[in-house]
């Protein structure tokens, strides 16, 4: 300003001076506008930028609550489909609970005996350990006396044991003792059928060849025919004859035999197939019994020992023919005599 006043004084008049002041003050605010300028842009690049950064991380938070919404609307339908289930099963459960209570309003009336009977039932089971217990004492007692049993069992078996020791010592002695006796018994049989053998030829020889009277293996055959008379059982008179030469030879048999042989004539009374019913006799049964009585009887007022005579009779049970000629009924009516061991 100095200098340009300067120049004034000086003479005419310089705007140079006043022109560059004015450009430099000019050049300073556009200077200073650009500093501003650019400040505030850069205020506002920040700016820009912090909000940028902030829209993405919103976005970013939109997206993951959008993932949290649709998450929460399934969970919800979720949610209302169990609801709806559960209300469902609430109606069902409470259709139930109808009927439960109406069974229980049934029941009712029954809990009412059931609850006495359950105190009849009580008192029976106080009964029934009443009865237990004297049971359990019942039954300690017997322990007790099955212990003494078994004691008692023990010395048994000892003694058991020692007895069988024993026994099959006797049994040794008894199965040699029983040999013994077989071959004595044999021999006894042997000489009991000589004596029979002797016996029977001594009937032939006394009674002679007749045909009513026969030797049939073991045994001494009367046909019936000859002793008695047709649904009799009395000896007839022409036969006594015959009996009493049987009755001589049995009492020389007695006094022939030694007394150790114990023997007897069985005198076997047969009948043939007719049946016979009257008072006397109602069947042939009886008919041959009585007739095999009458002979032992008969024999007996000879001098026949008792003992040594035994009587039966088989009816037509036991005939010799098969046949029913008059032949074969005639051979089945008849009287045995047999020389066997007591």
């Amino acid at each position: 300003m100095a200098l340009a006043k300067t120049r004034r004084g000086g003479g005419g008049t310089n705007y140079w001076p006043g022109y560059v002041d004015m450009l430099s003050t000019l050049l300073l605010v556009v200077t200073f506008l650009m500093s501003l300028f650019m400040l505030t842009n850069y205020f506002i690049t920040a700016q820009t930028s912090g909000k940028d950064t902030m829209l993405s991380r919103l976005n970013r938070q939109l997206s993951e609550l959008t993932e949290l919404l649709a998450l929460e609307r399934s969970k919800k339908q979720s949610v209302e489909d169990s609801l709806s289930a559960l209300q469902a099963t609430l109606i069902d459960k409470d259709k139930e609970n109808a009927r439960l209570t109406g069974l229980l309003g049934d029941q009712s009336g029954k809990t009412e005996g059931a609850e006495a009977k359950t105190s009849e039932l009580g008192g029976q089971l106080d009964q029934q350990k009443r009865i237990t217990n004297e049971a359990l004492a019942k039954v300690e007692i017997l322990n007790q006396q099955l212990a003494a049993l078994r004691l008692q069992l023990a010395a048994l078996q000892e003694s058991l044991d020692a007895s069988e020791a024993k026994d099959k010592e006797s049994q040794v002695k008894i199965a040699d003792l029983g040999q013994r006796l077989n071959v004595a018994l044999a021999k006894k049989v042997q000489e009991l059928a000589r004596y029979r053998s002797d016996f029977f030829g001594k009937l032939r020889e006394v009674l002679g060849a007749r045909a009513d009277f026969q030797v049939v293996g073991d045994r001494f055959v009367f046909a019936s025919d000859v002793l008695f008379d047709s649904g009799s059982a009395d000896l007839k008179p022409e036969a006594m004859p015959q009996i009493d030469k049987l009755a001589d030879a049995l009492k020389e048999l007695e006094t022939q035999i030694p007394g150790d042989i114990g023997w007897v004539m069985r005198i076997d009374g047969h009948t043939d197939i007719k049946p016979i019913t009257n008072a006397l006799f109602p069947s042939n049964w009886e008919l041959s019994s009585a007739r095999a009585i009458s002979v032992a009887r008969y024999l007996i007022d000879r001098g026949v020992p008792p003992k040594r005579l035994v009587a039966a009779g088989f009816g037509e049970f036991q005939p010799l023919q098969a046949g029913d000629t008059d032949e074969d009924l005639a051979k089945n009516r008849r009287i045995e005599l047999k020389l066997t061991e007591r």
